[in-house]
């Protein structure tokens, strides 16, 4: 089946959806964005106050959301990103750092307790989570410019066009003919899982590859309490440990709603993968005992998500990489076929915060800019 359109989007990640909404706001409705996911938001993801995962495609009106995914942001620095919470007219508040903190230097030795560190600029996060974002941008997207259950599989260039292969959990392949292509993905997963005829030039294809996925390594654990109890001992909620599983927690508690712990495991996914998630859970609570007390180790819900793992973020090169941010790639083709035809708008393209929800917002305006700068210059030509 052919489909023609203007502008493929494939993603609908932060990156993705921002890019369609500013669409949108310039009169441009030919668009089309592809979703591998049965739902939106990519690293974005959220789980309610019972522990069961939730769908942004259908958002309920409770704030009880946690994230599984980017959970802070700093309006001090982030200013795009901070003005596109106002203008979608969500609440933040302060991650809550007033107390002590907790450090596990070693197994055999006992928790020490001490000041806790006070974030500057302070961590913000979002009334409901980051879903929330997700949702309002949804909201202002036309619904009939969405496919879920769509997986690129292959991008092909003709002479007047990219054709974009996609296939539907049915098994069923679609092709979209388009003007231009909006890559909304992390760079190194989309060299490793799309085919391109013809094949990208080398150095870009080299620099895509090795830009490290931000998130794709880790494991993040959630704990959902009826009361923040932690807070009553005069504790923060922020505990670093050298034993484990967990090397770094913090308070995950939503004003309005359920109070939450939330930790990184520490250790490799590599090492991750040999153990259940029912036994790292398991640890998880006895480690939560350990530090802040028999109270916590008893959670009226628990949930892990392991990104390593998750196909439509990691690959098998971040398995084993190591955390960091990397530095933003060529978002785009400099010489060859697939100049101007194509171009990187996922939160790794971005120049300031590669891997961050403003680095997301940054690279979709940017996207969006090259993709009309070249449309006035066809204009004119």
């Amino acid at each position: 089946m052919m489909q023609t359109t203007r502008i493929v989007i494939v993603g609908a990640g932060l990156s993705g959806l921002y890019a369609a909404c500013l669409l949108q706001r310039q009169g441009i409705d030919d668009f089309v964005v592809l979703e591998a996911r049965g739902d939106l938001g990519g690293r974005i993801a959220s789980i309610s106050g019972m522990g069961k995962t939730l769908s942004h495609t259908s958002m309920d009106s409770s704030i009880d959301h946690f994230d599984l995914g980017p959970t802070w942001f700093w309006p001090g620095y982030q200013q795009e990103l901070d003005q596109l919470v106002d203008a979608l007219g969500l609440e933040r508040f302060e991650q809550f750092d007033a107390g002590d903190m907790l450090v596990e230097r070693s197994c055999e030795g006992p928790v020490v307790r001490m000041r806790g560190y006070v974030n500057s600029p302070p961590s913000m996060r979002l009334v409901g989570g980051m879903g929330m974002l997700v949702d309002a941008l949804r909201r202002k997207v036309n619904p009939q410019r969405i496919a879920t259950n769509q997986v690129v599989r292959r991008l092909r260039k003709h002479d007047t066009h990219v054709e974009v292969q996609s296939h539907a959990a049915n098994g069923v392949m679609t092709s979209w003919r388009a003007e231009q292509v909006l890559l909304a993905l992390p760079p190194r997963l989309l060299e490793t899982t799309i085919d391109f005829e013809p094949a990208l030039p080398a150095e870009l294809a080299r620099q895509w590859r090795t830009t490290a996925t931000w998130m794709a390594p880790h494991a993040k654990y959630i704990a959902i309490y009826d009361t923040p109890f932690w807070r009553d001992q005069g504790l923060c909620g922020e505990a670093r440990s050298t034993c484990g599983p967990l090397a770094e927690i913090h308070d995950a508690s939503m004003p309005g709603g359920s109070s939450a712990l939330f930790g990184f495991i520490g250790m490799p996914a590599s090492i991750r993968s040999q153990h259940p998630s029912e036994v790292l859970q398991a640890l998880c609570r006895e480690q939560l005992a350990r530090m802040f007390g028999r109270e916590a180790g008893s959670p009226r819900a628990d949930f892990i998500k392991d990104w390593a793992y998750d196909p439509y973020t990691a690959t098998s090169a971040d398995v084993s990489a190591n955390s960091q941010h990397a530095v933003a790639p060529s978002a785009s083709a400099s010489s060859g076929p697939w100049q101007g035809c194509l171009t990187g708008i996922g939160s790794e393209w971005s120049p300031q915060f590669p891997g961050y929800l403003a680095g997301a917002v940054e690279a979709a305006r940017l996207g969006v800019q090259a993709l009309n700068a070249l449309a006035t210059a066809a204009h004119r030509a």
